[in-house]
């Protein structure tokens, strides 16, 4: 499978991908097309790292890491993931309990497989992969906890002084020697523009060997759609009807891999996306204008 820019970049591998977190023009990676399956396509799936086998495969189709794609995902689901039916009084719900990875985080998913992947490819100490990481809390401490002294790898963790929790600050700045964190003064909207432009500096990006670990690293968002997948189609499986999610939402990673499952086939039903009282998002859909200060 091949990928290109949304900006309409030249098509690449998922190795390139991967490595570059961000394309050339500064765009996004995404697949050219994505693949399509049916419930009966997972019949003999029956935990989320074999629903992940099957979902991720067709994007490893020329990828070197094909053959490893089994470990990587043992890897990344070292940890369960639940679904805990809620109270009677709440009808026919259920809470995905996405917090049971090292940092708490639902990004420990994400995370963990973008490092198991980037350290097959890129574990070379003589020459590290610097991956750098804007966060306003929980991804910077994901990221720092997948990468921790994976050889070959460096982790710069930018995030905004005075609006992250002490004990996120901690978690953030607990590792060793391979992990940076910095405080940025300013929003995390300033750390996010600070990653892309260096991604986007040729000559820095060369020289430090640049890539990312935020949701706009395609690595990040295929495992999370796994997640999705597996629980749809166990709730499918039980019940005959498609579950829909609820999803809290900030820069709508997480809400894409969801929406990614779906448009694969898989028996997602409404999709709602839930934000608290930042309205960029919702004024964005609302009138179209991006006004994020």
């Amino acid at each position: 499978m091949r990928f290109v820019s949304t900006r309409g970049d030249t098509p690449v591998n998922l190795d390139v991908a991967l490595v570059n977190g961000i394309a050339d023009d500064g765009g996004l990676y995404v697949p050219v097309n994505l693949p399509t399956f049916s419930v009966e396509d997972f019949a003999a799936a029956g935990s989320i790292p074999e629903v992940a086998a099957i979902l991720l495969r067709p994007f490893f189709g020329a990828s070197t890491l094909l053959g490893e794609l089994d470990q990587i995902l043992a890897e990344t689901f070292s940890f369960p993931i639940p679904t805990i039916a809620l109270s009677s009084e709440a009808g026919d719900a259920s809470l995905l309990e996405l917090y049971h990875g090292p940092t708490a985080a639902f990004k420990d998913v994400g995370a963990g497989f973008l490092a198991a992947c980037l350290t097959r490819l890129e574990g070379d100490e003589a020459s590290p992969l610097t991956i750098l990481v804007a966060t306003s809390g929980d991804t910077g401490g994901a990221v720092a906890a997948a990468f921790n002294e994976r050889p070959g790898m460096r982790v710069v963790v930018l995030f905004p002084a005075g609006r992250v929790s002490a004990r996120q600050a901690h978690q953030l700045t607990c590792w060793s020697d391979n992990v940076l964190s910095l405080s940025v003064q300013g929003a995390f909207d300033d750390c996010q523009a600070l990653v892309k432009s260096a991604l986007a500096d040729d000559e820095l990006s060369s020289t430090y060997r640049f890539s990312s670990a935020n949701s706009i690293n395609i690595g990040r968002l295929l495992p999370q759609s796994t997640y999705y997948a597996d629980t749809s189609l166990r709730h499918f499986r039980e019940s005959g009807r498609e579950p829909g999610f609820v999803i809290p939402t900030g820069n709508l990673g997480n809400a894409l891999a969801c929406i990614m499952a779906r448009e694969m086939g898989l028996p997602i039903g409404p999709i709602l996306l839930v934000t608290n009282a930042n309205r960029i998002i919702p004024e964005y859909f609302e009138t179209l204008n991006w006004t994020p200060e």
